[in-house]
């Protein structure tokens, strides 16, 4: 890690907190901090806390004149852990609070603000797409999660604050909005409104390009059903929250769908809408997960068309009641973890070597020769395009894990 005399922000872990870095960014500056490195931790497996532990500990040897803090999930389970090392501590509420990261404050722990209503967070300019934070927290009980316990129950920005921040982006000239939240589908639960109503609104502003992060498949409703499939600017990608394919894991991890839900919900979708690309987060090894029920999580990827997979080993989180099951062994999860992504990896190669010949448009990212399609595929260009634009291009052939693509004559 190089010496730096402003402020590093290090995200782990998921798009809410590469928003939410953003404002930690600010909120550091704003309180004049110099030298300083924050980590906004991750918690969702053991491995993310490892890491962020990892991180911490490398940056308090090779900047000792540095101010470290931590934020983030890893930092709320953690906070003594963290602490002990030689870090400053700053809860996930107030991560945003420009007091969290003044000089004077006593050491080691920043000051943890009541929860009220969220603060909308947006990435930085840095970012091709902006990614706008909506929604964290979560109200439901699954036994494998202890994001609840570092975020708390589900809280919802409200709709002009999105908006407010989705015109900053877009007068920034950033061309792709993408949702994102820890619960993202239960936005407006605590409001009354819903995520539904919050897309309409967005798409009332000269938003081009809307992708929505992962949702729950019990929680697309009509109304979110119809935006997904028939308008045009919300990008033809779902990413389901599906976590298991076999019913009894399921209900041991006590989510709301079970398998033919999600097998049929995307049946809905894909014939409504052939173009929508399916990702899915699925979890290997759970507590108690036998070949016969691995086997049905193995066979969804087939029969839900995932292509998208977000695949990753269980492993315990201390607090939570799966932690209390009996386990099947951390080898036999990594194990199978690897056969869902050589599964998921033959699937959606098959997918990109079908569009060959096809037209996208193409969101170009910072370094103007790659980016991705409507559907998240991602791409190469045959020539240099300007960061940040959308082109549109023709599909030539499938490259490894992407497609090569030359530019359309407009």
């Amino acid at each position: 890690m190089s010496a730096a005399a402003g402020v590093e922000v290090v995200n782990f872990g998921c798009r809410l907190n590469i928003a939410e870095g953003e404002a930690v960014r600010a909120a550091a500056l704003r309180a004049g901090a110099a030298d300083t490195i924050v980590f906004n931790s991750c918690a969702v497996t053991d491995e993310a806390v490892r890491q962020a532990r990892q991180a911490v500990r490398r940056a308090l040897r090779e900047r000792p004149g540095a101010d470290v803090v931590v934020t983030g999930c890893a930092a709320e389970l953690e906070a003594q852990r963290f602490a002990d090392m030689g870090a400053r501590v700053v809860s996930n509420d107030a991560k945003g609070a420009t007091e969290s990261y003044e000089a004077s404050l006593p050491e080691p722990f920043a000051p943890s603000p009541s929860k009220g209503a969220y603060t909308p967070a947006l990435s930085g300019a840095d970012h091709a797409r902006a990614f706008l934070g909506v929604q964290t927290g979560c109200s439901h009980d699954c036994t494998f999660c202890a994001t609840v316990l570092a975020r708390g129950a589900a809280r919802s920005a409200t709709v002009d604050a999105v908006l407010a921040a989705a015109r900053s982006a877009l007068d920034r000239g950033q061309r792709e909005i993408v949702l994102t939240g820890v619960d993202l589908a239960s936005y407006g639960d605590d409001s009354g409104t819903s995520l539904a109503a919050l897309v309409e609104a967005l798409l009332a502003l000269p938003v081009e390009r809307l992708r929505l992060s992962s949702l729950d498949p019990d929680r697309v409703d009509d109304a979110l059903f119809a935006l997904l499939t028939e308008e045009a600017r919300v990008m033809p990608h779902v990413h389901l929250s599906l976590q298991a394919g076999d019913d009894m894991v399921l209900t041991r991890m006590k989510r709301r769908h079970r398998r033919a839900d999600a097998v049929r919900l995307v049946e809905r979708l894909k014939a409504a809408r052939p173009a929508i690309a399916i990702g899915a987060d699925l979890i290997a090894g759970f507590p108690t997960e036998d070949d016969t029920m691995f086997a049905n999580s193995l066979a969804l990827i087939d029969d839900a068309d995932i292509v998208f997979g977000h695949i990753f080993p269980y492993s315990p989180r201390a607090g939570t009641p799966a932690a209390r099951m009996p386990q099947v062994g951390r080898s036999v999860a990594r194990e199978r973890a690897a056969t869902l992504r050589t599964a998921n990896a033959r699937r959606r190669h098959a997918w990109l070597d079908a569009q060959a010949g096809g037209a996208a448009s193409v969101l170009v990212e910072r370094d103007g020769l790659t980016g991705h399609g409507e559907n998240f595929a991602a791409l190469t260009l045959a020539a240099s395009a300007a960061p940040g634009s959308v082109v549109r291009v023709r599909l030539i052939a499938r490259d490894g894990e992407r497609m090569i693509a030359e530019r359309i004559a407009a």
